[in-house]
């Protein structure tokens, strides 16, 4: 589940990544114009869940740019959607060869995260942090893994610098029910609080002043001449 979740922000990433022209600038003018009428066609489809239009779309673009890795990539996406895990950890390892990145490690990560094969989900997500460990959802994801492993002690090393990254609520949860895992129940509702804290309105102690009527003057009636 937690594996699938990060899949639909990547998924939600591919929907609105277009290539550029660069990714084919070698290529004659008339064939980038097609490639990119074909980027077009696979984005609308994913959109609207077609996905074998999407994945022939990809496919005609690896025939034209065989060493396309943003194809490759969203190709990957596309299968992991459908859970075809087998073809999208091949998409994604294809990708990472043509050009590495951290994204396509991670992306293999969760994929073997989701079948199960959590040491090769360990060393995949270790690979993505060696090159871009400034994210957050990096670290979460190798924290579910170890979990899994029954590491602890690197369960919470990951989460702690998760909250450094990113501290908010849900990232302060997490990691507090790593330390209730961990019998650190302290820290856990000191953590607890903090959230919750940071999840309350704060509103003024002090009201403004409500504006005082203003006094009427006093009409006073003419003396009468006395004659």
């Amino acid at each position: 589940m937690f594996g699938l979740l990060l899949i639909l922000i990547l998924m939600i990433w591919a929907i609105f990544y277009h290539p550029s022209i660069k990714e084919t600038g070698d290529l004659p003018t008339k064939i980038t114009n097609k490639l990119d009428q074909l980027w077009e066609i696979a984005q609308e489809s994913i959109r609207e869940n077609k996905y074998l239009r999407a994945e022939k779309a990809l496919l005609t673009i690896l025939r034209v740019d065989e060493k396309n890795a943003t194809a490759y990539n969203r190709l990957g996406i596309l299968y992991a959607k459908q859970r075809a895990y087998k073809d999208a950890i091949e998409c994604f390892e294809i990708a990472q060869s043509l050009e590495p990145s951290a994204s396509s490690l991670h992306n293999v990560g969760l994929i073997y995260y989701e079948t199960e094969n959590y040491e090769k989900a360990s060393l995949a997500f270790e690979q993505a942090l060696e090159m871009e460990d400034d994210l957050a959802a990096r670290y979460i994801a190798y924290a579910k893994v170890q979990e899994k492993i029954g590491n602890t002690k690197k369960v919470i090393n990951a989460l702690e610098k998760a909250v450094e990254l990113e501290p908010i609520p849900q990232t302060l949860k997490i990691l507090a029910e790593a330390y209730d895992n961990a019998g650190q129940t302290e820290l856990a509702e000191e953590l607890r609080k903090k959230a919750t804290k940071m999840l309350t309105p704060t509103t003024s102690s002090k009201k403004a002043d409500a504006p005082r009527p203003r006094q009427q003057r006093k009409i006073h009636q003419p003396r009468k001449i006395v004659m």
